[in-house]
């Protein structure tokens, strides 16, 4: 991408950017990782305490793209997997088979506390966030070209909560987590919040082809050899560290590589640098990662550790 192309989608991500913030307030960092992990063709995984605004963060996302397809499922112990892929039903007039889509035929998907459903359940999504197709009866149906999963998972400790699989979280390209806010920026939605929710007001802020144009774009961010290696490094690390089971597979090196070409769009740049790489190393890799037993006892995090690597891990010049 040419200098002077960058600046015109980079104003499209901060007028993104600029309606989100103006409903969650005090998370713009996390928005923006959020919003560069949706323009990339990523997917996201919040995990946070009940009420910190997961939910009204992707409502936020779905009404601030005008024309896109929004659609929410509320995951429980009893749901299906044809309660998300969809069902083949008899038409009574016609006696013909007919498949009703279910609601993963959407251009942004809620899947909203993702981790009170069973394992089997929330494997009917794996096909799905890897590929951007499903196949039901033998027969492959293509999803959206814009197909966006935000999932909301209450922290593991929870009552009545499955643990992702170690395959499901990899599809995630971020995990992040909106947390608490200051005092002042939590009487400010007391303030804003007292005759009705500012969500209701929120108007559309990007056409639906100005964000298809905006993850075209995503794709002309250079990345350099140099950079390449780097993200690699970064990634390999965690695969020769003793405190950990399972390490960082290559699929978290090439989310790693486009969520940074995503930001630096925001940032302004036609090409990755080095910091753009370390701000994402631990919302990219860390939720992938698992650890062994006596280092999580010892309070050592999937995020702390990748932190760590990107301490010891040389900059490329």
């Amino acid at each position: 991408m040419k200098d002077n192309g960058v600046g015109h989608f980079s104003e499209i991500a901060h007028r993104f950017e600029k309606n989100i913030n103006s409903i969650i307030l005090g998370q713009e960092k996390s928005i923006r990782i959020i919003l560069s992990a949706l323009i990339s063709g990523g997917h996201v995984l919040l995990e946070d305490n009940p009420g910190t605004g997961k939910t009204t963060l992707a409502k936020a996302l779905a009404l601030s793209v005008s024309g896109s397809n929004f659609q929410r499922i509320q995951f429980t112990p009893d749901l299906l997997p044809s309660d998300i892929l969809g069902v083949s039903v008899i038409e009574p007039e016609s006696h013909t088979i007919k498949f009703q889509k279910g609601p993963i035929f959407s251009d942004i998907l809620l899947a909203d506390e993702i981790n009170r459903a069973s394992p089997r359940t929330q494997s009917a999504l794996l096909e799905a966030m890897a590929e951007r197709q499903v196949t039901i009866e033998g027969k492959q149906y293509t999803l959206n070209e814009m197909f966006f999963v935000i999932a909301t998972q209450n922290p593991v400790e929870s009552r009545g909560t499955y643990p992702l699989p170690e395959a499901q979280m990899d599809r995630f390209a971020v995990q992040s987590s909106l947390g608490y806010l200051t005092v002042e920026k939590e009487i400010m939605i007391l303030g804003s919040q007292t005759h009705h929710h500012p969500i209701n007001d929120l108007k559309a802020s990007v056409t639906y082809e100005e964000l298809v144009s905006l993850r075209n774009a995503v794709r002309e961010v250079t990345v350099s050899d140099s950079m390449q290696r780097y993200i690699v490094n970064l990634c390999r690390s965690t695969r020769d560290c003793e405190e950990v089971i399972l390490p960082a597979s290559p699929r978290a090196s090439l989310a790693l590589m486009k969520t940074a070409q995503a930001l630096s769009i925001f940032e302004g740049r036609n090409h990755v640098i080095p910091e753009t790489v370390q701000a994402l190393a631990a919302d990219v890799i860390g939720h992938r990662i698992v650890l062994k037993n006596e280092s999580k006892y010892s309070g050592t995090t999937g995020r702390t550790l990748v932190q760590r690597m990107v301490e010891s891990t040389p900059v490329p010049v």
